[in-house]
């Protein structure tokens, strides 16, 4: 493992998922910063993975190899402007996980010419099951994408998009995409409970499912499409159940969701950048 400094501006969930799988994976606890303004969580994280905390960030930033902006994306900007210069003369690779903020917004913020990679990291990263898509703009060299691959491995699986304009489709399918399973599960739920089953085993019996099915895809060689025959017989339930769900046009309806949610992605992205 790396034992590069690593500093984090902010110290909430996605920046602890981080730092507790770098812990995890060997990272020198020594080598990992936090600014956190709140005394609390800056204390915990401290505790908790025995890194060095500061309430000041140009401290936390001080002779970083990589500073990780883990702020909300509305204060990007003004943590931009404060630390440009910092890393403009230290030459530290900059990972924004801010959602929609463009990278050269944040390298016009920093001052000019800097290494950025933009990551759109989602919520399973908070136990290290996540999926990041990574965007390293034409200032980065090779070093420094293998240490941000690296860096964000620690919460999951990574993959990287050649071109940003992609990642609002990925904010749409893996960024949003939780929330789509979750209220798919809640759904599947509350349909069970109606046909007699008890709540608790209900509940229990749609997460394990979901969890088997995503499984089998991840370890089978064979398109979803291809399991999902394998599984349905002619004339069986599991035909009159996929009948009523494309009957229901669940296709299109994916399509347009994904579709609304990549066009607001586009539209906070004007809007953070023109700040």
């Amino acid at each position: 493992m790396s034992e590069k400094t690593i500093a984090f501006i902010g110290g909430g969930n996605m920046a602890r998922s981080l730092i507790g799988g770098l812990v995890a994976d060997g990272h020198p606890p020594a080598a990992l910063r936090a600014a956190e303004p709140d005394a609390e969580r800056r204390e915990a994280l401290i505790s908790d993975y025995g890194i060095q905390g500061f309430e000041d960030n140009a401290t936390a930033v001080r002779g970083a190899d990589a500073v990780i902006l883990a702020v909300k994306p509305g204060e990007l900007a003004g943590v931009a402007r404060q630390l440009g210069g910092q890393i403009r003369d230290q030459q530290s690779l900059v990972i924004s996980i801010a959602a929609g903020v463009r990278s050269p917004n944040i390298a016009e913020w920093l001052g000019g010419d800097v290494p950025v990679v933009r990551a759109m990291p989602n919520t399973p990263a908070l136990i290290q099951t996540g999926a990041t898509a990574l965007f390293a703009n034409p200032s980065v060299g090779p070093e420094q994408r293998d240490l941000a691959e690296t860096t964000l491995r620690a919460a999951g699986m990574v993959v990287w998009l050649p071109d940003e304009t992609q990642m609002d489709a990925v904010t749409a399918l893996s960024g949003s995409g939780p929330a789509y399973f979750f209220l798919t599960m809640e759904a599947m739920q509350a349909a069970a409970e109606r046909l007699g089953l008890d709540s608790d085993t209900a509940r229990l019996l749609t997460l394990e499912t979901a969890l088997g099915a995503a499984r089998m895809a991840l370890e089978a060689s064979e398109e979803p499409a291809l399991l999902r025959r394998r599984v349905t017989s002619p004339g069986g339930t599991t035909a009159a159940a996929l009948a009523e769900l494309e009957g229901g046009d669940l296709a299109g309806l994916y399509e347009r969701a994904l579709r609304a949610a990549a066009g607001r992605a586009h539209e906070l992205g004007d809007e953070l950048g023109a700040q």
